[in-house]
């Protein structure tokens, strides 16, 4: 299935993705929380690597011919599983920062109120 020329590529592939994780990591680029979804997209490319006959398993599952076919359908679909989970932490924080920036706008009007109000009983005296 896999040849060993191709599965040494791919390991070490895998390990500097692992090694850019941990750096990323390091820098304060990636949190924790968002790391442990591609910690998991890793392990599931390192088990297909090291275990090939799951995905000739799964792929006779699903009832793809070829395993190079089933490899992509199943690298796409687990793409569009990280693109959905990232699009909904994206939407949660734009959620959040549109309440933050209303509360700012608030806080700031009523500064200015008190301001105006503080100006006008300086001037009355």
């Amino acid at each position: 299935m896999l040849s060993w020329d191709l599965r040494i590529m791919l390991s070490a592939a895998v390990l500097v993705y692992f090694v850019l994780l941990i750096y990323f990591l390091k820098k304060k680029a990636l949190e924790m929380k968002y790391t442990l979804l591609w910690i998991f997209a890793g392990s599931v490319m390192a088990v297909c690597i090291f275990y090939p006959q799951i995905l000739a398993a799964l792929t006779e599952f699903l009832g793809i011919q070829s395993y190079m076919n089933g490899l992509y359908t199943i690298c796409i679909g687990f793409l569009i599983i990280l693109l959905m989970s990232l699009t909904s932490i994206v939407s949660r924080h734009a959620a959040k920062l549109r309440s933050l920036i209303q509360e700012a706008a608030m806080m700031e009007k009523r500064i200015r109120d008190l301001e105006k109000q503080l100006n006008d009983k300086e001037e009355k005296s």
